[in-house]
């Protein structure tokens, strides 16, 4: 089912286009990709999809309606710019952000000790947001996001500023409300942290969309067919005649093989030159390595 159709949206400031007729759709439960450098449109969509921008053209369907007044109460975004207010207290200030969202006073403080709790913060109710850590900073904005238990979750570099033990923590609550029934929205320029967490991406440049589609699909299509050779014992240049060498280092092979050529066969190669192998790999390039190849040319 799909919980979010974005259908040829274009929006322009003054003479500049930063949304450029761009269209796609988003699955109910994933987590999906929200790619693209800086200036490249992903800011302004997202404030589009949360009503605070309105398009210039083209229609955003949210759970199969036109997106409408009542729906930023069913979506959280946490932005990647922190949006606290510094002088307020932790547990005041989340009251305040999740009742706009909709809940009851008695409804939101349930939510928000049980959020406090989880990430071991109960103490920190009375605490000014000036007094925090930017990570704890970041969890007070998370939890401000989520507590509200939107169905569609908007995340914009959610990691920034949190060590790796938080990190792990944020990962898994995400992954937690996707199996709830969630759907989240991440934008990062952290490719490996795409690879990890996300199922399906969009890559946008220039207000367009160059690439979208499910993350292993998308690194099959722009495999080189290079292979990773490890060997037990040092080879000789010399007994790889023959091989398109990317890499060498007496113990370790990457070379490049022709497209249709099988697995087996290149393995009967080293078999009959008698070459003890201790692993043997298809190299697939990374998101990281496709989005630069496709931004820049």
């Amino acid at each position: 089912m799909i919980i979010l159709k974005i259908d040829n949206v274009v929006k322009r400031f003054h003479k500049k286009t930063a949304v450029d007729g761009i269209s796609f759709e988003i699955d109910k439960g994933s987590v999906f990709g929200l790619l693209g450098p800086n200036g490249a449109g992903k800011t302004t969509l997202i404030r589009i999809i949360t009503s605070i921008f309105n398009a210039d053209e083209g229609t955003i369907f949210f759970n199969g309606e036109k997106l409408n007044e009542f729906h930023p109460h069913e979506i959280g975004y946490m932005p990647e710019e922190r949006g606290l207010y510094k002088k307020m207290k932790v547990g005041e200030q989340l009251l305040y952000l999740t009742q706009l969202k909709g809940l009851s006073y008695k409804d939101a403080k349930i939510s928000i000790v049980n959020w406090m709790k989880k990430f071991e913060m109960k103490d920190w109710w009375n605490k000014k947001i000036e007094e925090l850590s930017k990570g704890m900073q970041q969890k007070v904005q998370f939890i401000s996001t989520v507590a509200h238990d939107p169905k569609l979750i908007i995340l914009d570099e959610p990691f920034t500023g949190l060590d790796p033990v938080n990190t792990e923590l944020i990962r898994n609550e995400i992954l937690r409300l996707r199996e709830n029934g969630a759907t989240i929205i991440f934008s990062t320029h952290r490719m490996e942290q795409v690879e990890e967490i996300c199922e399906d991406i969009v890559l946008i440049n220039e207000g367009k969309v160059i690439l979208e589609g499910k993350v292993e699909k998308i690194k099959e299509d722009f495999k080189e067919h290079k292979y990773k050779v490890e060997f037990y014992n040092s080879v000789e240049e010399s007994q790889l005649e023959g091989l398109d060498i990317v890499s060498f280092t007496g113990r370790e092979l990457i070379f490049k093989s022709p497209e249709e050529t099988e697995s087996n066969d290149l393995l009967k190669f080293f078999i009959d030159k008698n070459i003890n192998i201790k692993s043997f790999a298809e190299v697939l390039p990374s998101l990281n390595d496709i989005f630069i190849k496709l931004v820049t040319e």
